[in-house]
């Protein structure tokens, strides 16, 4: 069994409930065990700003899928919350769900890069993972708390406990 970080964003329909509702959702994940969820934070927009803001969380599940496996469960997910996959990058979205941390894999696909390629700059990200995990290390020896230390709020504030 592979213990997994996965984030969630949402921006659009309800995003509190589309964040409640995806956390729902990956406890039902086939071979697989909620353990954690970080509590509910509001972050600015990456990208346009011209968007709401987010509505960010991150989970912690157990896992016997393969992290291919576990993609495409994820992106079902997403799908079955009204996600429409375009072209823009860093748009308005009802759900977004990243494998962050796959145990201490580093994998680098066509489809899947872990640790996700944006884990370290984004606040968003950064916090949640430390509020689960204080002493988490990623793959490559950095420490989540030094992470966390260096990387500024921009704004993010926790909402609400899941």
């Amino acid at each position: 069994m592979a213990q997994v970080y996965i984030a969630i964003g949402s921006n659009q329909a309800d995003p509190m409930a589309q964040a409640r509702q995806a956390i729902q959702a990956l406890a039902s994940l086939p071979a697989s065990r909620l353990l954690a969820v970080s509590s509910l934070y509001g972050s600015k927009p990456m990208g346009p700003q011209d968007q709401p803001d987010y509505i960010n969380a991150v989970a912690l599940i157990e896992t016997a899928l393969a992290p291919l496996a576990l993609l495409d469960a994820t992106q079902a997910i997403e799908l079955s919350q009204g996600r429409v996959r375009k072209d823009e990058r860093w748009g308005p979205r009802t759900l977004d769900l990243d494998i962050l941390l796959y145990d201490q894999a580093i994998i680098e696909s066509e489809r899947l890069t872990v640790p996700h390629y944006g884990l370290t700059q984004r606040e968003f990200v950064v916090y949640p993972l430390y509020e689960l995990s204080p002493e988490l290390r990623l793959p490559n020896g950095q420490a989540i708390a030094v992470l966390k230390q260096q990387l500024p709020a921009n704004g993010l504030s926790v909402l609400a406990e899941v």
